[in-house]
């Protein structure tokens, strides 16, 4: 029996040594490329700041009110808290030793210098679609950055998850390289608008489910973002924030400004706006559009088994003609002002009926704006109602606007409300 069980412990150890030999990463053959396409000029530059700014990279480059790009900021995950990097072309913290190669590998690979793997919170799964000659351009802008001095912090991750070991394992389970393949069925603008959803933009990192080990779906299907507490509604499902039905120049101009006629953008959506996408061209915001509507509907939401308690749908139509009906409308349709949209509409808005009601609930307590952006230079905000109203009473308002002019969703309880008092908006 003892010699049963040593033979079985040997098997086990050479088949989980085969495993991480398949998953641990071998050194790719690169060819050769002309310094010209990341050397410094004017174009490539600018071509690598536009790209920057698609991609979103300074917000997780960046700890709050610092210097960009110099990393710091800390992204808290279930496994750990991850340190983001500092990508200044400094020659001793930051990436001013790489080459283009060595930045091409950690972006498509994940895949530092030198062979340490990376955390998927760098998002490679997804920029592994990008392409090489993006990666070039995006390297040349970085190494035009003033360098900064400022060491990495190490990452704070629990046994075994800060193992690269783990990491192997992961990957050899959840990532494939792969630079996006446009699909010839499909028009440029589709395949444009794929590459900067699913690839440099990455979108599918926040807007996929994630499983218990923190890999996300082929589905833009919504997902809870634990860095920071909110939930990003899912993009394929028009009871959330599916845009099958929307007009694709409202789209755009949600992309663009972060207000449409049909709502506005909140949160951590309102930084990315603020910081990526009203930068974005129109022909680029357009591609997106026309990818975000092309994706295949999930399933409708399922109406709850029963209405809210009468006494807390009372309660909570009192405390909204109170505090809200003045810039929502006693009809839940919002407000417009010189033609354009001011307080976002509540009645058939899908970001209050999702089943998770946290970014309701955030908002209520927390308030918020939409971004300053070029096309709303000057957005209208709504105020934190936290000091005025206890768990009890943002419950009853939400459920209310959940449950009011067609709208329908579960109850929201003073437990769920206490949960996310105290956390701030990030």
């Amino acid at each position: 029996m003892k010699r049963v069980v040593l033979w079985s412990v040997a098997v086990l150890v050479v088949l989980a040594a085969a495993l991480v030999a398949l998953a641990w990463p071998r050194a790719e053959f690169i060819p050769a490329r002309s310094r010209d396409a990341w050397a410094p000029t004017q174009a490539n530059i600018a071509r690598g700041a536009y790209l920057a700014r698609a991609g979103d990279c300074m917000a997780c480059h960046t700890a709050r009110g610092d210097t960009p790009y110099a990393g710091g900021r800390a992204l808290a995950t279930p496994f750990g808290t991850v340190y983001t990097p500092n990508i200044t072309p400094d020659a001793q913290t930051g990436i001013g030793a790489w080459t283009a190669d060595d930045f091409w590998r950690a972006l498509h690979n994940g895949i530092a210098p030198g062979g340490r793997m990376l955390y998927p919170a760098f998002p490679y799964p997804n920029t592994t679609k990008v392409t090489r000659d993006d990666a070039d351009a995006l390297y040349a802008y970085l190494r035009s950055l003033a360098p900064v001095r400022r060491a990495n912090r190490p990452h704070a991750l629990r046994f075994p998850y800060d193992r690269q070991i783990v990491l192997a394992g992961w990957r050899l389970l959840y990532f494939k390289p792969g630079v996006y393949a446009p699909q010839p069925a499909r028009s440029a603008a589709w395949n444009r608008g794929a590459y900067l959803v699913e690839g440099l933009g990455h979108c599918a990192a926040c807007h996929s489910p994630r499983n218990g080990l923190g890999a996300t779906g082929t589905r833009l299907s919504g997902g809870h973002i634990p860095a920071i507490g909110w939930y990003a509604p899912a993009l394929d499902a028009d009871h959330e924030a599916g845009l099958g039905n929307w007009e694709p120049a409202h789209i755009v101009q949600l992309l663009r400004t972060g207000v449409a006629p049909r709502g506005a953008v909140f949160g951590p959506m309102a930084e990315v706006v603020n910081q990526s996408l009203q930068y974005l061209t129109e022909a680029d915001a357009g591609a997106m559009a026309v990818y975000l509507k092309s994706l295949p509907a999930a399933p409708s939401a399922r109406v709850p088994d029963a209405p809210p308690p009468e006494d807390v749908m009372k309660a909570g139509r009192q405390l909204y003609e109170h505090h809200c009906a003045d810039c929502h409308g006693a009809d839940g349709r919002g407000t417009r002002i010189a033609g354009n949209p001011a307080y976002p509409p509540l009645a058939g808005n899908g970001a209050l009926t999702m089943p998770d009601p946290v970014n309701a609930i955030r908002i209520v307590l927390n308030g918020g704006f939409p971004p300053a952006t070029a096309g709303n230079p000057r957005p209208f905000g709504m105020p934190p109602h936290s000091p005025q109203l206890d768990d009890a009473e943002v419950a009853a308002v939400v459920t209310y606007v959940r449950n009011s002019w067609g709208n329908a969703a579960p109850a929201v309880t003073a437990p769920e409300v206490n949960r996310w008092r105290a956390v701030p908006l990030d």
